[in-house]
């Protein structure tokens, strides 16, 4: 299939005029199959 510019884009999900170059804290959500207990545990 030929790329189609109409067709075929991402919106950015970046926030327009935040300065990403800048220390900051991240929210990470990871999901494993089956919920399973790969990661460690919460203390």
């Amino acid at each position: 299939m030929p790329y189609d510019p109409d067709r075929h884009h991402r919106r950015s999900i970046r926030l327009q005029g935040y300065d990403y170059t800048q220390a900051g804290a991240y929210f990470v959500t990871l999901c494993v199959y089956n919920r399973e207990c790969l990661l460690g545990d919460v203390i």
